[in-house]
């Protein structure tokens, strides 16, 4: 049985449908703890509801990034993960923290990666006159939203479109997404190989 744990800044919708998807479909996983930087996440009673232990992590409690990161290190081994998950936290993550999980650590980000990285992506999109934009859960490494992508979804920009328009739609192909990336994971079905991360069974790495 793999060992997941999650950490959120805020509600955790995405740490919600993983959640709900692993239970609903009998992932050969348990989410064993939901993990913030804030007591005031909401995401934490939803995970405490259903059982999961919850911990926080104040990065205001600490004067450097890296003593954050220790604490944070030692919080989340203390549930023995065999993935990390990062769904809505808000702290830029150190080079030696994500060098702890390599290869068992996952994110998504709000973009077709590598395009628009960082914050503001729907409002760059449509700066850009983008066409389409969409979300893209990825392997984490040092460089900030970069790393092995798992699987994208796309969404097509449309005429009338403001960023709170663009981030609703997006938001709801991310809860597809994630859950099912996250599945290939602890199934096993993941292999990455010259960087390229690659299903096993062939199955398709895009949401159209």
């Amino acid at each position: 049985m793999q060992r997941i744990v999650i950490l959120i800044s805020g509600r955790g919708s995405n740490m919600e449908a993983i959640v709900q998807r692993c239970a609903a479909e009998g992932w050969p996983a348990q989410v064993v703890a939901v993990v913030s930087n804030r007591a005031d996440a909401p995401g934490l009673q939803f995970a405490a509801a259903h059982g999961i232990a919850t911990a926080v992590v104040d990065h205001k409690a600490h004067a450097v990034r890296e003593a954050f990161d220790a604490e944070l290190a030692r919080t989340i081994d203390a549930f023995a993960p065999d993935l990390v998950v990062l769904a809505g936290f808000m702290r830029i993550l150190g080079a030696a923290f994500v060098q702890r999980y390599a290869g068992r650590f996952l994110n998504i980000h709000p973009s077709l990666l590598p395009a628009f990285p960082g914050l503001h992506t729907h409002e760059r999109a449509l700066q850009a006159g983008c066409k389409a934009v969409g979300a893209t859960v990825h392997f984490v490494t040092p460089e900030l939203d970069h790393g092995p992508i798992v699987m994208q979804s796309v969404v097509p920009v449309r005429a009338g479109d403001d960023a709170a328009a663009l981030a609703a739609r997006v938001l709801a192909t991310e809860h597809v997404i994630y859950p099912l990336a996250v599945r290939w994971f602890v199934e096993g079905q993941l292999e990455v190989r010259d960087g390229i991360v690659h299903h096993k069974g062939g199955a398709s790495q895009v949401l159209l």
